[in-house]
C-alpha cells in the first residue's frame, strides 16, 4: 500500500456515547481523526484536545457533502469512515407514527448510505479504504417494542454484506460491529422516544412500560459493557489488513443469535413472553 495514501478518519455521532469514546481512542493511539456531531458545540472539547472537527447532519445531503469535501481538501481523502450516528425509535409498530419510522431510517440507515457514497469515490481513487458501519445486536435479534429501530439494524446488516463484496476489489474493506448492551446516554434517549400513553387505543402502553423499565435496568447491569468496548473493536477493525465481516461486542451479543438459531421461531416467542407482558384483547 502507498504510505501517501489518507487513512483520516471521519466519525459520525461523536457527542455522546460510543461515536465519542471512539474519536477519544483513535485519536489517542495517533489516528487522524475528524469526530463530527450536528451540533459542533458538542464537540467543541474534543477540538480543544487537538482533534478535527466538523458540523454533520446524516440527514442532510448537503452537511454530508461539504463535511467530506473538508476533509478531502486537507487530507486528498476520506481513508476510514466509521458509521455511527443514530437513536432509537422505540414502540409497538401499530403505534409508531409514520413519520417517526421515516426519519429513523433516514438517520439510522440512508444515513450510512449518504456517507458512504459520498467517501467512497476517494476511497477507490487512493486504492485503500475502511467503512465500518454499527449495527447491534438487535441486527440479528428482534424485541418488542423495538421493531423499527431493529428493521434499521438489520437492514444495515444486509447493506454491509452486499457493500463488502462489491468495494474489496477496490482494496476497500467493510465491517459491521454490533454491540450488545451499552452503558452510554443511547438507551435513556430511546426511552422519550416511545409514543405518547393512549396510543393506538392505549393497548401497547403496558408492553411499552416493561420494555423501558428492562432496557434501562439491562444497560446498568453487569452483562453490559461500556462504550470503549465498542471502540476498541473499531480499532481493530480499521487496523487490521483482512478485518473480520463482524465484530461482537459483550458476551450478550455473542451469545444470544445463537440461542435465537437454537431455538427457532416458536421458543423465541415463548422465551420473550418471559421478558415483556404479550399484548392482548382485554377480557
Amino acid at each position: 500500500m502507498d504510505e501517501n495514501v489518507s487513512k483520516a478518519v471521519l466519525i459520525s455521532g461523536c457527542s455522546t456515547g460510543i461515536g465519542r469514546a471512539t474519536a477519544e481512542r483513535l485519536h489517542e493511539r495517533g489516528w487522524n481523526v475528524y469526530a463530527t456531531a450536528r451540533n459542533p458545540d458538542s464537540i467543541a472539547d474534543l477540538a480543544g484536545r487537538g482533534m478535527k472537527t466538523l458540523a454533520l447532519d446524516v440527514t442532510d445531503e448537503s452537511s454530508i457533502r461539504e463535511a467530506v469535501a473538508a476533509v478531502e481538501a486537507a487530507e486528498g481523502a476520506v481513508g476510514v469512515l466509521v458509521n455511527n450516528a443514530g437513536y432509537g425509535q422505540q414502540g409497538a409498530v401499530e403505534a409508531v407514527e409514520l413519520d417517526a419510522i421515516r426519519r429513523q431510517f433516514e438517520t439510522n440507515l440512508l444515513g450510512y448510505v449518504r456517507l458512504a457514497q459520498a467517501c467512497l469515490p476517494g476511497m477507490r481513487h487512493q486504492r485503500w479504504g475502511r467503512i465500518v458501519n454499527l449495527s447491534s445486536v438487535n441486527g440479528r435479534v428482534v424485541f418488542p417494542a423495538a421493531g423499527v429501530y431493529c428493521a434499521t439494524k438489520h437492514a444495515i446488516e444486509a447493506l454491509s454484506d452486499a457493500l463488502r463484496f462489491e468495494v474489496r476489489g477496490f482494496g476497500i474493506e467493510v465491517a459491521i460491529v454490533e454491540p450488545g448492551p451499552i452503558r452510554t446516554e443511547f438507551t435513556g434517549a430511546a426511552g422519550n422516544m416511545f409514543p405518547a400513553p393512549g396510543a393506538a387505543g392505549g393497548v401497547y402502553d403496558e408492553l411499552h412500560a416493561a420494555v423501558e423499565k428492562g432496557d434501562a435496568e439491562t444497560d446498568q447491569s453487569f452483562i453490559a459493557g461500556d462504550a470503549d468496548d465498542v471502540a476498541k473493536a473499531i480499532e481493530r477493525a480499521i487496523g487490521s489488513r483482512r478485518p473480520r465481516a463482524r465484530y461482537r461486542v459483550t458476551a450478550v451479543a455473542r451469545l444470544l443469535p445463537k440461542l435465537r438459531a437454537l431455538i427457532r421461531d416458536r421458543g423465541w416467542d415463548l422465551f420473550l413472553r418471559t421478558q415483556a407482558p404479550r399484548p392482548s384483547a382485554k377480557r
